[in-house]
């Protein structure tokens, strides 16, 4: 049974930094692909980054060159990294994986397994 557990939200204001990490178990992350989604209130979840396991990444438009998904295969986490933060980023976040390889894709049904989620809260 896959496991993921995130951790790294908080509060923050606006222009600031945040790194989440989702550390991963009952599978290794190589063998993954993995992606990080984010529902605020009242809207439906949507995707944010994603990597799979030849470490092909997409991001959504809004976070592209202020967000960066990583991942370390020797910890079994994958990260990401949140700059230059903006208040329509709060939300919960969300870790995501599935096994093998997914053509690179923020679409939620591509994934099987999911984390708790992570609050971001960014204020102005």
């Amino acid at each position: 049974q896959v496991r993921l557990v995130e951790s790294g939200g908080g509060s923050v204001q606006a222009g600031g930094s945040l790194r989440l990490s989702c550390a991963a178990s009952g599978y290794i992350i190589h063998n993954m692909s993995m992606g990080w989604f984010r529902q605020a209130p009242g809207k439906e979840r949507e995707g944010v980054a994603t990597i799979n396991t030849v470490d092909s990444t997409t991001y959504a438009d809004s976070v592209k060159g202020r967000f960066t998904i990583s991942q370390d295969n020797a910890k079994d986490t994958v990260y990401l990294q949140m700059n230059s933060l903006k208040p329509e980023d709060t939300a919960v976040y969300y870790c995501a994986a599935t096994e093998g390889w997914v053509s690179p894709t923020l679409s939620s049904s591509a994934y099987h397994y999911w984390g708790q989620g992570t609050q971001v809260t960014v204020s102005s």
